[in-house]
């Protein structure tokens, strides 16, 4: 289940689009961080970790997306941190009482279908803003702040282990997804967001996306390059030339074409609205 990708730093992928949940081991326990999406890919993870004499000492939610919130019961009750503003954008969602509803409505329509466990899910603990280090007993944990994506979106970088934890950014399967609904200028946030994971990808030895493949030292600036064409050709309105779009996308991938048309059409209406970029 679990694949070591660096010394101490250890990747399970799910089997629903390629999820990755990354543990970090630290002195006394290990560090989970976007622990995965089914219930039994956890449960399995936990025993994993039980078997091996580790229990999860903290968690991360890399941002507020509903399939980077989960958690289960068996990894136990360890403070999950998240950014000030990851937090509060998860606050906001779940104040609505109907909101694990609509969730659990919407994976009505997965293959996934009753098998994500939502009880648990948002309980984060909000870093106090900008907080550059996650507090824990192992490895530094450099947290990369920016708002691509999500609110309050981080990246982590294990510097001593040279693995960059990319959160939904960086995948060899997934175009950038904009964060159409909640910040004025999704293009210049995510060329931003670029500019900072290109500051520490010299010392990057592994990437692992939060949806995708993991890739090595050879692939870091590739993939940064890669979603920065793509971000340029919708600031420009061309078509991108973006192998994970088009006929060229990876077999059960071709839905990725429907994100980005929707983007496309979004930013054209946006665009036309109010003049905003894009």
């Amino acid at each position: 289940m679990l694949r070591q990708v660096a010394e101490g730093v250890l990747v399970h992928e799910s089997e629903f689009v390629q999820s990755n949940a990354v543990v970090v081991h630290g002195r006394a326990g290990v560090l989970l961080i976007d622990p995965g999406v089914q219930d039994h890919e956890m449960a399995c993870l936990a025993n994993d970790l039980s078997d091996s004499g580790q229990t999860v000492v903290a968690g991360f939610s890399t941002h507020p997306d509903w399939d980077h919130l989960l958690w289960h019961a068996q990894l136990g009750a360890a403070p999950r941190y998240g950014t000030a503003r990851c937090a509060a954008t998860v606050r906001e969602q779940l104040s609505d009482p109907d909101a694990k509803a609509r969730i659990a409505a919407h994976l009505l329509e997965t293959e996934i279908a009753g098998k994500v466990p939502l009880d648990l899910l948002g309980d984060i603990t909000a870093l106090p803003a900008e907080t550059t280090q996650i507090p824990w007993d192992g490895p530094q944990v450099r947290i990369i702040e920016h708002q691509a994506h999500a609110p309050g979106h981080a990246a982590l970088f294990i510097e001593e282990r040279g693995v960059l934890v990319a959160g939904d950014m960086l995948s060899d399967v997934l175009i950038p997804m904009l964060d159409l609904d909640g910040t004025v200028d999704p293009i210049e946030d995510c060329l931003v967001a670029l500019r900072l994971l290109e500051g520490v990808a010299g010392d990057v030895d592994v990437v692992v996306p939060g949806h995708g493949s993991v890739g090595g030292a050879d692939q870091v600036h590739a993939r940064i390059e890669l979603d920065r064409a793509y971000v340029l050709a919708l600031r420009e309105g061309h078509v991108p030339s973006d192998p994970r779009v088009g006929p060229s996308a990876k077999p059960g991938w071709e839905w990725v074409s429907d994100v980005h048309n929707g983007q496309v059409q979004r930013l054209a209406r946006r665009s036309e609205r109010d003049g905003t970029p894009g």
